[in-house]
């Protein structure tokens, strides 16, 4: 039985312990924003290069059959990892598997130099795998953070854009982007793979009253493999699949049939720059609706879906009226920044850029929304990459086959549309306002 008087002692003590943490420095190294920027600087320099190289359209190549196999094998195992990412995650904790994670970019890009010179698939092939692994894990490391990450993380794409058309502005008619630009990615991939090391455990990180973001105990393998099996039968996950799929499966025609066919080498990293820039303002855009438009937060999902799915619609029309000035396959003599037919290709690549942030903020909102428990996150963030991953080794595929590329618009726009629904049904009764 505890007295008056040590009652009061005790509130005395709790009142002065937090009032010490309310006057905790805003930016520490533990505070939840410099984590959050920390893990969007690695994914700027890891990913986000990538991203950038990856929209060159063929990996910077005249021939892109060595980078539609090599990205085939990659979205293969990551596919898997992508689902077993959160459980490994939840296993091994930040610093080993963002590490991991991070080092397989530096070599998928090193693979990419290699082929410039000796034009031998196999080492592409088997990086692009190895990739697949390492993207895994980092995506699950990263699956809590959404909007200030994003715009972090896309400045990786707008920088890395910057690179291929700065050093091959001269080139004009060159078909291939030169050394200098893969040995540029890989020395921002190497400082991303390092700055890893800073991230800290979620249990490590202390909010400005002083309480800690989660109190994370690690899982075990037999733990992790019951849950990842339980995820197959769950209603909520169900309804995400479509979305999943459909998330990424339109790359490869945005990336090698609009902006690699349409336009010349150095306009594709022109057109890059602003791809991911404007996947900066897109994430930004849905992430002050998602959040902060509305108080009851049902209501903001609702919103968000029905924003993302009208101007879905209207983006992929303007592909529609884009691709019916083709006969076929049959793409017209490629565009330069300064030739006047330039500015519609170019909106409806921006505006790709736009939808494709907004669409994937959406849905990693919406998973943040189904629980508060940092565990079940990684698992769903691991699920949902795990389903994209395969849907987009699909596409790729598709791509490398020569499918008529009115059928591809037509797939892409079919797949996004049937997730909007789905989204909507998923956020009216699964995501709680409390």
């Amino acid at each position: 039985m505890v007295s008056n008087g040590d009652e009061e002692s005790s509130n005395q003590v709790q009142q002065s312990e937090t009032s010490k943490c309310s006057r905790l420095p805003f930016l520490r190294y533990n505070s939840p924003l410099v984590q959050v920027i920390l893990i969007g600087v690695v994914c700027f320099c890891c990913p986000g290069m990538f991203n950038a190289l990856s929209g060159m359209g063929g990996g910077g190549q005249l021939n892109h059959t060595a980078s539609n196999n090599s990205l085939t094998a990659l979205y293969t195992t990551f596919s898997l990892f992508g689902i077993l990412g959160g459980a490994i995650y939840n296993i091994l904790g930040p610093h080993l598997t963002l590490l991991a994670g991070c080092s397989t970019y530096v070599l998928y890009t090193s693979s990419l130099l290699y082929y410039n010179h000796h034009h031998h698939q196999a080492f592409a092939i088997l990086s692009g795998a190895l990739l697949g692994v390492g993207a895994g894990l980092l995506w699950a490391a990263q699956g809590t953070y959404i909007s200030i990450f994003w715009s972090i993380f896309n400045m990786g794409g707008v920088i890395g854009g910057l690179i291929p058309f700065i050093l091959n502005y001269h080139r004009s008619e060159a078909a291939s982007v030169n050394d200098g630009t893969y040995i540029g990615f890989m020395c921002f991939m190497s400082v991303g793979t390092l700055l890893s090391l800073a991230i800290l455990p979620a249990c490590k990180v202390v909010r400005d009253d002083g309480s800690r973001c989660t109190r994370m105990v690690y899982s075990n393998v037999s733990t992790e493999c019951v849950e990842v099996r339980k995820l197959f039968s769950n209603w909520k996950v169900l309804l995400m699949v479509p979305a999943a799929w459909s998330s990424n499966f339109f790359y490869p025609y945005q990336f090698n049939d609009v902006n690699g066919a349409v336009f010349n080498l150095r306009t594709r990293g022109f057109n890059s720059v602003f791809y991911w820039g404007a996947q900066m303002l897109g994430s930004v855009g849905i992430g002050y609706l998602l959040d902060f438009s509305f108080e009851r937060r049902r209501l903001r999902g609702l919103l968000g879906v029905v924003v993302v799915g009208v101007l879905g619609t209207a983006i992929w029309g303007g592909a529609l009226a884009n691709q019916l000035r083709y006969n076929s396959n049959v793409l017209p003599e490629k565009l330069d920044f300064k030739h006047s037919g330039f500015a519609g290709p170019f909106v409806l690549y921006f505006s790709f850029g736009l939808l494709d942030a907004m669409f994937q903020s959406l849905v990693y909102w919406v998973i943040g929304a189904l629980a508060d428990d940092s565990e079940i996150l990684s698992r769903y963030s691991g699920l949902f990459k795990g389903i994209q991953s395969a849907g987009i080794a699909v596409a790729w595929q598709v791509d490398e086959h020569n499918v008529c590329l009115m059928s591809q618009l037509v797939v892409n726009w079919v797949l996004t549309t049937i997730s909007y629904p789905l989204l909507f049904v998923l956020v009216m009764f699964a995501v709680k306002d409390e």
